[in-house]
């Protein structure tokens, strides 16, 4: 194996790909990407077993195809290192990979091609093409609310559900709820809902633009393969039952509040310094015209805000996780946002005034 190619066209596969890889692994080979050069083209990829990514790129010259292993992370921080405009030249030597550049010259350990895992993913029972920008906006807009380490392991990732023309994403951590969905020209002969775990939700962001380019999602009993662009994104789905959203979403609120998004946040934040650093709650205290933000902490430190607000109803008192509500407030699009409540004891649904695409469900907190 022997290859030339510019550093800017090598650097953006390699940090995407070396994304994927852990940096502690059981499995030593895991911690280095696959090269492979054919005659016209260089592909790396990088798989924890779990979530694989494959990107493609161009090499300046091809000297001899081959393939080899090599270090994901050393690869990439010397790559960086190089100056702007550098040309590389990459070659296998007795048993070593032998980067050039400039005069620079780096030896790096190999290990067995054959030792790299494939994922293998079977043949895909549903393929649909999607505009990238239409899933970029579902996850960003329900991510936040993957859960992290719990123990029920289908909440450690998002649901994604494809009915025919309307394409939905669902997270949930237990204590708040994000559901998000866009239409989208698709036809599925019965709706498929995946279980995509949360490292494979945060890559497939990281690899999806705004814009209106296709890409292609297919999906078979145990893996989601996105082809998007230069790249094969590739990842295993949880095997779970994801909880019944519907039932959690409050229906039938009666004290419906809006009041302008960038002022709530703010004001949020900063009640929040003063609250309990473990359990982060704050006091709504909602009246005619006015929401009163109250926080206190062990300390005895204590924290009061007023926003005037478009609201005619009874009072009411309600507590919450302040991270929670402004976690919402920052992914939001609107102005404005509707907050919709019953009373002290029931979930707030948070929501574009007169509904949007988006919806989110924060539980209360006994303060």
């Amino acid at each position: 194996m022997k290859f030339s190619i510019s550093r800017e066209a090598l650097l953006r596969p390699l940090s995407l790909v070396a994304g994927v890889v852990e940096r502690r692994q059981t499995l030593p080979v895991l911690s280095n990407v696959l090269l492979e050069v054919s005659d016209q083209q260089l592909s790396l990829t990088g798989t924890d077993l779990e979530v694989e990514l494959i990107g493609r790129v161009e090499p300046s010259r091809v000297d001899e195809p081959g393939s080899a292993t090599v270090p994901a992370r050393k690869l990439m921080d010397i790559c960086k290192s190089l100056p702007d405009g550098s040309e590389i030249t990459l070659a296998l030597e007795e048993g070593r990979a032998i980067l050039r550049s400039g005069r620079s010259r780096f030896t790096l350990s190999t290990l067995p091609v054959a030792e790299f895992p494939n994922i293998d993913d079977g043949q895909g029972d549903v393929t649909i093409s999607l505009p990238r920008g239409t899933l970029k906006h579902l996850i960003d807009a329900t991510s936040f609310a993957m859960a992290q380490q719990d123990v029920r392991y289908y909440l450690n990732g998002m649901l994604l559900e494809l009915t025919s023309n309307i394409v939905r994403t669902v997270a949930t951590d237990g204590h708040r709820l994000a559901v998000c969905e866009q239409a989208a020209d698709i036809s599925v002969s019965e709706s498929q809902k995946l279980i995509i775990p949360r490292k494979g939700i945060l890559e497939l962001a990281r690899l999806l633009d705004g814009s209106n380019e296709p890409m292609t999602l297919t999906v078979s009993g145990t893996h989601v393969r996105a082809q998007t662009g230069d790249f094969t994104f590739t990842s295993k789905l949880v095997d779970g039952k994801f909880p019944d959203y519907e039932r959690v979403v409050p229906r039938g609120g009666d004290k419906v509040i809006i009041a302008e998004r960038a002022e709530l946040r703010q004001v949020l934040s900063r009640t929040a310094i003063l609250s309990n650093e473990k359990y982060r709650g704050v006091r709504l205290h909602l009246e005619a015209g006015n929401l009163r933000v109250l926080a206190n902490n062990p300390e005895q430190e204590e924290a009061e805000e007023n926003i005037s607000l478009d609201y005619q109803g009874a009072g009411l008192e309600i507590g919450f996780n302040v991270g929670y509500l402004i976690d919402v407030l920052g992914v939001l699009d609107s102005d404005r946002v509707q907050l919709t409540l019953s009373d002290g004891n029931s979930s707030a649904l948070l929501e574009e005034p007169g509904g949007g695409d988006a919806r989110y469900v924060v539980m209360p907190m006994r303060l």
